[in-house]
Parts: structure tokens; sequence; C-alpha cells
């Protein structure tokens, strides 16, 4: 069956993004005078838990046993993921996080091959935004037939919510289509609405378990090989 459709992830599968939201975690911290520093170690921990409102929870739940929850606790979460999100997509914007290597082709041919493009990610539609302008430019939006980010479906990534809520945006079968993520979160969520997943490492994932993975690269720097696999003629 010829392929329809290609549903891509953000964090770590369209750009190598992981550090940068680390350091905006730090940053959004540091304006609320909270001592806490996510260090690469700690990073890679709480990258278990998807989503940036989820993860303030983990942290806070599973780390600071002493830490005195504020009143409005899911209030001062959502602060601080809405300061976090302003220092990311000011990195965003300044340049500093490019597409990874074969990204940019890879979209370019396949748009102009007839394939249908989706996002399928548990970051927020700002981010997505920030990173695609500085990537494919300001018409980035025309590129892509479907848009699933950050809380548009209530179980976030390994649960197959948001692939599911694409494929019924798309109008497409999950045969006629292939997800491309970095992470064990992301491909068990591929794989559970019935989407052959392809993987690019990051330094953030490339130890995790990616049974039932296609097949696993370090990134899209061979697009030629890549397009042999999945049927693709640029």
């Amino acid at each position: 069956m010829p392929l329809k459709a290609i549903i891509f992830d953000v964090d770590g599968t369209l750009a190598d993004t992981e550090d940068a939201h680390r350091i905006a975690f730090n940053q959004a911290f540091a304006e609320n005078n909270l001592p806490w520093n996510w260090d690469v170690a700690l990073y890679g921990k709480l990258l278990k838990v998807t989503g940036g409102k989820e993860r303030i929870r983990y942290f806070v739940e599973s780390f600071l046993a002493d830490f005195s929850k504020p009143a409005d606790y899911e209030g001062f979460v959502k602060k601080l993921h809405v300061q976090k999100t302003a220092h990311y997509t000011a990195a965003l914007r300044d340049g500093h996080i490019p597409l990874r290597p074969g990204i940019r082709q890879l979209i370019l041919d396949a748009h102009k091959a007839g394939l249908k493009l989706a996002i399928a990610t548990t970051t927020s539609p700002e981010n997505v935004a920030a990173l695609l302008e500085v990537g494919l430019g300001k018409d980035w939006n025309t590129y892509f037939d479907a848009l699933g980010c950050g809380d548009i479906v209530p179980l976030k990534k390994p649960a197959p919510d948001i692939y599911n809520w694409v494929l019924n945006e798309l109008k497409l079968a999950a045969q006629d289509c292939i997800a491309l993520e970095d992470s064990s979160n992301g491909l068990r969520s591929a794989l559970d609405a019935g989407i052959k997943t392809y993987i690019t490492t990051n330094p953030f994932t490339r130890t995790q378990d990616f049974t039932g993975a296609a097949a696993v690269f370090h990134d899209l720097s061979d697009l030629a090989n890549f397009y042999k696999m999945i049927g693709l003629s640029a």
C-alpha cells in the first residue's frame, strides 16, 4: 500500500530541543526565585514524563518531599510553564535551535510528492510555530494538514490519543501513514495507534528501548536510504 502521510513528533525529532527546554525551565525557576536547577542528568530522568506542566508536577512530587505547595498549585504550575515557554520561544526565534539534519528537505520533498504531513506532539502550539517558522519560513503551516499539539487530547504520550486524533484529522487509516519519533514514549504512542514508526535518536534518548520500531537512525543525513525504506521518490 503506497504511503500517504508522514506524522512528525517535534521535540528531539524535528530539532534537538530538549536541552533548550531544560535551560528555559531553569530560567523560569530563577525568575520566580525558586532554588531549583535541572541539570542534564536530572532532566534525563524527568523526560520519562511527557508534557511541560506534567514534568513540573512530577519533579515536585518525586524529588521535593519537603516542598510546601502554594494554595493555587495548578495556577503556580501553569505560570511557570507559561514563563518557560516564553524563554524557549525566544531562543527559537533567535535561531539557536536549527532543524535536525535532513528534516527540512524531507518536509519539502514529501510535500512536493503529494504526501500529507502532520504534527503529533505534547509540546505547545506556540513552540511548534516558533520552531517551524525559523526552519521553514512564515508559511510553514501550509506544509501541514493536521497539527496535533499540547493539550488537544487529555492523555499524552505514551498514550496513543494524539496519534488517533491526527489520523482522524487526516481522514486516513494508520496503515496509510508512518510516524517519525525520537523516544520510547513516542514510539509506544504511535505503535499503539497502529502506525509504522521510525526513530531518530538524540543524546537524551539513544539508550532507550525501541523494540517495535521499523528502523532506528542517528539522524536523517542519508535521506536517499530513508526514502528507499519508505517508498518516497524525491
